[in-house]
């Protein structure tokens, strides 16, 4: 972090919650340092890097700028998950025109907060002022994380067939995907973000942070064999799930299998958005699919549920005469 020496000062103490003990240098140097663990025989690193998209929008008009920096590292950190990596530490580009330090305080606190729950090391980053290159009061954000696995673990989904099942983890919301639609539909309907939706305020649950799921699988996979993951982004359930796929299967994925929770309703009505948009913008309640056998998927949801997570059974692998891996959502 070059700009802004009291920011700096400000984030230490919250990175140092997320040390591991591969960090050698962190936070103040020009570069930090991080050792692999010789727990790994082969040891790959997997890289993931992305940003939070238009949801800041949202954030600048609601002036809550503490859950963006989870909403960023979760999506970095459940990228590299799929493969079967475990994040070792995580990288920010904070970006505005004029320095602001109490937001920048509050985003990196979430930055902090989101590599606590993923265990991962926030070791450094770039905080840039440029003046005239942005609005006062509006920033950018970009993330970057680098995890390991062991090279005979890593998840390709090259083993997924016919008969296995398909298990979804519930989202937190809509995650950090589709704020571009979601912002018209607002322009839309002109709703009272404060006014009561189900208990919270309507802005509290169209601010509410990606869920990170890390930690539950990771645990997970020390006892059972995941075949393959799909992080639920851009693209919802259609475009993400084939992902994983292997030629010659397909997912076909049941509705009613889970209940889609009211915001995504909501949403539909409001935006008058068709069924087939839905599963192709948003991720409709469900953030995480995991692909198991048959046999361990009873146990794989029970370890889950006991880890904290909300899981579905939503689907089964089918084989398919076409060659291009596809999911049908019926």
């Amino acid at each position: 972090m070059e700009a802004g020496d009291s920011l700096v000062d400000r984030i230490k103490p919250f990175a140092r919650r997320t040390m591991r003990p591969e960090v050698l240098a962190g936070i103040g140097g020009f570069g930090a340092l991080v050792e692999i663990s010789r727990k790994y025989r082969e040891p790959v690193l997997v890289s993931g890097t992305d940003g939070v998209g238009t949801k800041l929008r949202l954030a600048f008009q609601l002036q809550r700028h503490d859950t963006v920096g989870i909403d960023l590292v979760a999506m970095s950190v459940n990228d590299i998950l799929v493969q079967g990596a475990e994040p070792l530490f995580f990288l920010d580009y904070f970006a505005c025109g004029r320095l602001d330090v109490e937001v920048g305080t509050e985003v990196i606190k979430g930055i902090a907060q989101g590599c606590e729950l993923a265990g991962c090391a926030l070791i450094g980053g770039e905080t840039a002022e440029m003046p005239d290159m942005y609005p006062d009061g509006e920033y950018d954000l970009a993330g970057f994380a680098v995890g390991v696995v062991e090279k005979a673990a890593i998840i390709d989904g090259r083993s997924i067939a016919p008969g296995d099942v398909l298990l979804g983890l519930a989202s937190s919301g809509i995650h950090s995907n589709g704020y571009s639609l979601v912002r018209r539909i607002l322009q839309r309907a002109q709703p009272d973000l404060q006014a009561d939706f189900h208990g919270r305020s309507l802005a509290q649950c169209l601010i509410e942070p990606t869920r990170i799921y890390v930690k539950p699988v990771l645990q997970l996979m020390q006892s059972c064999k995941v075949k393959g993951m799909a992080h639920i982004t851009g693209g919802g359930l259609v475009g993400n799930v084939p992902r994983m796929f292997p030629p010659g299967t397909r997912a076909r994925i049941e509705a009613a299998s889970w209940p889609r929770p009211p915001l995504f309703d909501w949403l539909q009505r409001e935006g008058n958005v068709a069924e087939d948009e839905m599963h192709r913008v948003f991720n409709c309640g469900i953030g995480m699919v995991l692909v198991l056998a048959a046999s361990e998927a009873d146990v794989a949801m029970r370890q889950l549920q006991q880890a904290g997570e909300t899981v579905y059974r939503i689907g089964v692998v089918q084989a398919s005469d076409s060659s291009e891996p596809d999911a049908l959502v019926v």
